[in-house]
């Protein structure tokens, strides 16, 4: 039945409130929303100059998208700018309900559907099964692969990963009310706190989100208090982004490991966490528990999707030794079915 009321366009508004124009996607339960149109432009020569730009003076853009009413806590967003990469095909600047983060798999994944699927590339020759998408995340290039037919996504997407490497490994850290806790600190675009959740009384797989939610802000916390954060190519990038709780089944296995992560203000990933998995992966190439081109398999216990990933070659980040990770996933745009 036709409804007899003309709709308007748009409801009432600001007109001096710039209209943001948003698409909508998650990966493996996380959400993703990418602005299409309508913000402000974000001035810097470089991609983390943007970052800069845009916490300092665009802030209010992220807080409408991502806080309520229009959001919420767990919200994730993407804007996409230009880069200063020739080979860059565009660059993306990640937003949480804290700020702003140097990398985001779970995002990268999603954009690399976004990006073929609204022409921001040339499209790949007829006869295509997979397109090669260059995104310029704030902490490096990074190649997503986009499964394709006609040249439309159309299945799983993967990405090559800047150099993943350990920043410290079994490091004692006093948690409050759990004392010392050992922890691993590793770099996948984003640097986090990999504790067993065993080590803190609680079964990754079965306690209450809000319980490990807690443990985890807490091992954050202590972290950030007890050992410095550095990155060998930029201060940028020096900064704890979260702590993830693990079942502590590192040691290869053909099962899944199950995972959680709490990051930025005490945001939960739904996903297994790309990033996340790209750190753990070099965290266990590392310890010698994976070897090159070994897939495991990372199980988000929020919502039990599943990510995989591999260790595909050797690499380089200032004087530590490095991986470049290669990780898979699927992501969805929020109308399909």
């Amino acid at each position: 039945m036709q409804s007899a009321v003309a709709w308007p366009r748009l409801p009432p508004h600001d007109p001096d409130t710039p209209v943001l124009s948003v698409v909508d996607m998650h990966t493996g339960g996380e959400p993703l929303r990418i602005v299409l149109a309508g913000c402000p432009e974000v001035v810097g020569p470089t991609l983390l100059a943007k970052r800069r730009y845009m916490r300092e003076h665009l802030d209010r853009v992220r807080r409408r998208l991502l806080l309520e009413p229009r959001g919420h806590r767990d919200m994730y967003g993407a804007v996409l700018v230009r880069s200063e990469l020739p080979e860059a095909h565009l660059g993306a600047l990640f937003l949480h309900n804290a700020g702003y983060s140097s990398m985001c798999g779970h995002a990268v994944l999603a954009l690399g559907r976004f990006a073929l699927d609204f022409g921001l590339l040339p499209a790949p020759p007829d006869g295509s099964c997979e397109a090669r998408v260059n995104i310029h995340c704030p902490c490096g290039l990074v190649t997503a692969f986009v499964a394709c037919e006609g040249g439309r996504s159309c299945g799983p997407v993967r990405f090559h990963s800047v150099p993943a490497f350990v920043l410290a490994s079994d490091l004692m850290v006093d948690v409050p009310r759990h004392g010392k806790v050992v922890v691993d600190i590793a770099y996948g675009g984003a640097f986090y706190a990999f504790v067993s959740a065993r080590q803190l009384g609680l079964d990754v797989r079965s306690a209450r989100t809000r319980d490990l939610v807690d443990t985890a802000s807490a091992v954050t916390a202590a972290v950030k208090a007890q050992f410095k954060i550095t990155h060998p190519e930029s201060e940028d990038l020096a900064f704890l982004y979260g702590t993830i709780l693990t079942d502590g089944k590192d040691a290869y296995d053909e099962e899944p490991t199950t995972n959680i992560c709490v990051f930025a203000d005490e945001q939960v990933d739904r996903s297994p966490t790309g990033s996340g998995v790209t750190a753990r992966i070099a965290l266990q190439y590392h310890k010698g528990l994976v070897g090159l081109n070994q897939p495991r398999a990372f199980k988000s216990s929020a919502t039990g999707s599943v990510f995989t990933g591999s260790a595909v070659r050797e690499a380089k980040c200032g004087d530590f030794k490095a991986v470049i990770v290669e990780v898979s996933g699927q992501a969805h745009y929020t109308e399909d079915l």
